[in-house]
């Protein structure tokens, strides 16, 4: 199934676009469903209908889902008091009724996590298309599950389940229960639900598109956003100007205003595959407004982005890690060395990733930044690499 994950700034318009492009895509038959995390409907008014948190058919071939954030949070705090009564009991803690619970700053984020789990696993549509929050949250929602993984596995690492026979043991020692055979089962099965969730975003079909207004303002929201993409290893599909002004005639603020915004898209051209939809002169609403906007279609998802790495051992003794990040500025650059792990910090934003095979048993021998590409030379550590070996 073709994924695609539509972001921008605050106000860009990224609601309309979203709606506008599940629209689209199901008037040509495709089966679509587009999802959003907000609050309140801005969704539904897009499109007309309200939606909630039950799916509902919004046009032939078109389904809306709002998961309901408060719910699923209720849920999983009930199931999680039921798992750890042992634990609570050791601690004199009351237990909280589900009607007094609220959801936690992120409970929406995280439902819609779980909503595009499951629309991507079970649910009989085509393309998904969604709404995803503004551009630095949606960011942060989309490393999510990898860093919780990682989190996972430095803390309850699986293999000390190993010990479990000996737990009894342990537990009649200390006197008190032992709980970690809950937490490790819990653990495992929050890292098969975030494994999940991670397949759908570093899916080959799924894409990122970023809607922005072209002006100042949004040229420098979009170069942060393909850099922190590209560092996530997430594939940039297109960037959608909106709002674009017409001529504007003999008004001269009007004028002004749409000559910025040319400015701004020859500018994003020399980088970015850019679609124009221009302003309605009004908000959209319905399906009507909706099927005005030129938006882009779904198209194919197109390569997968790589981290390429080159062997120059013959030449120069080194092996080369490229790693894409257009828009990265050198003074905004950091690297940090790991173990097998590399740190790279752009701007506000972190990753880190394990070394390939080959790299860790190297050293790092300096790094460039050239053309929207982060060059890394590693030369092979004599202790651990072997006379006349290559890069494989």
């Amino acid at each position: 199934m073709r994924t695609l994950l539509i972001t921008g700034p605050g106000g860009s318009g990224r609601t309309t676009v979203a709606a506008a492009t599940a629209l689209q895509a199901a008037r040509e038959g495709t089966r679509t469903l587009v999802l959003s995390a907000d609050r309140t409907d801005t969704l539904g008014t897009a499109l007309g209908v309200r939606t909630g948190p039950a799916p509902v058919e919004a046009a032939d071939h078109l389904t809306t889902w709002r998961p309901d954030a408060a719910e699923r949070f209720r849920e999983d705090l009930t199931a999680f008091q039921k798992r750890a009564t042992t634990a609570l009991d050791l601690l004199g803690a009351a237990r909280l009724d589900a009607e007094e619970v609220t959801p936690l700053p992120g409970a929406e984020e995280l439902a819609l996590l779980r909503a595009l789990r499951d629309a991507a696993t079970a649910g009989p549509y085509d393309l998904l298309v969604v709404d995803l929050p503004p551009t630095p949250q949606a960011l942060a929602l989309l490393a999510l599950p990898g860093e919780l993984r990682r989190y996972l596995r430095r803390l309850l690492p699986p293999e000390r389940q190993a010990a479990r026979a000996l737990r009894p043991v342990l537990g009649r020692l200390a006197g008190v229960p032992m709980p970690s055979e809950w937490l490790y089962e819990t653990a495992a099965r929050w890292d098969v639900e975030l494994a999940a969730v991670e397949a759908v975003v570093e899916d080959r079909a799924t894409t990122v598109r970023l809607v922005a207004e072209p002006g100042p303002a949004g040229a420098d929201a979009v170069r942060g956003a393909a850099t922190a993409l590209a560092l996530r290893g997430l594939r940039l599909d297109a960037l959608v100007a909106n709002r674009v002004l017409p001529g504007a005639g003999e008004d001269a603020w009007l004028a002004a205003l749409a000559g910025r915004q040319r400015k701004a898209l020859d500018e994003w051209r020399e980088t970015y595959e850019v679609h124009e939809v221009s302003h309605l002169g009004r908000d959209p609403r319905g399906t009507d407004d909706l099927g005005a906007l030129a938006v882009p279609g779904a198209g194919e998802a197109g390569e997968p982005v790589v981290w390429p790495v080159t062997d120059a051992l013959a030449d120069d003794g080194v092996l080369v890690w490229h790693i894409p990040l257009p828009g990265a500025i050198r003074e905004e650059l950091d690297l940090l060395r790991r173990g097998d792990e590399l740190v790279v910090t752009v701007g506000p934003f972190r990753r880190i990733v394990p070394l390939p095979s080959a790299l860790r048993r190297c050293r790092v021998a300096g790094a460039a930044l050239r053309e929207g590409e982060l060059r890394i030379r590693f030369t092979p550590d004599p202790g651990l690499w072997p006379p006349g070996a290559g890069a494989s």
